[in-house]
């Protein structure tokens, strides 16, 4: 793939990087494997990016970028509570089978690395867990006695939700069971499993 055109070097380097790093994993990831993948040079993609940390950061923050403009349309439409943050959950597993390149790489590093991920960045993603809080509260505000609650009630849904994908993506999901129906009642127990709380 060669690309002549300046103002489409910079997405298609990350295209590029974006395939190479689900493939390949961060360590052997190179930025000359990249220029090759793009057909141009090493200098070029520094034009763009500081080094593969930035690059790799930027792919980051453009899947997180993706899943919060999914979820604010979702939470500014109308309906109740329960119904966005069903809807939410729905599209979580959606979005995540659908662009299984960037959702792997949204959730494929751990602590040591991100430690060197910017901190604008990861209050931009932090965006992301905050709203589906704020729809916890929402949808059981009687349950949320403290702000840590809805934090809490807000990571064990999530939790489920990547399991679910997490699942499906490494095809380990029992052949006996349809994979939809699988969806649908893990959303069911997990929206129940918020509701509970309120009784706890």
């Amino acid at each position: 793939m060669h690309v002549r055109r300046e103002t489409d070097l910079r997405t298609a380097v990350l295209d590029a990087a974006r395939q190479l790093l689900v493939r390949e994993g961060y360590r052997d990831l190179s930025m000359r494997d990249v220029a090759n993948a793009v057909g141009c040079s090493v200098s070029s993609i520094y034009l763009y990016f500081a080094g593969k940390d930035e690059l790799v950061h930027t792919l980051m923050d453009e899947g997180f970028e993706r899943w919060y403009r999914r979820m604010t349309d979702i939470a500014d439409a109308d309906g109740t509570p329960r119904d966005k943050l069903e809807a939410i959950c729905r599209a979580y597993v959606e979005f995540g089978l659908a662009n299984r390149e960037f959702y792997e790489i949204m959730y494929m590093f751990h602590s040591d690395r991100m430690a060197r991920y910017p901190k604008e960045l990861f209050r931009r993603a932090r965006r992301n867990f905050d709203l589906i809080a704020d729809l916890v509260t929402a949808y059981v505000p009687e349950s949320v006695a403290a702000p840590d609650d809805a934090r809490i009630a807000a990571t064990a849904l999530w939790a489920t939700l990547h399991g679910v994908v997490s699942t499906i993506i490494a095809d380990r999901l029992d052949r006996r069971i349809d994979q939809q129906r699988y969806v649908d009642g893990a959303i069911r127990f997990a929206l129940a499993g918020v509701r509970v709380t309120r009784d706890a």
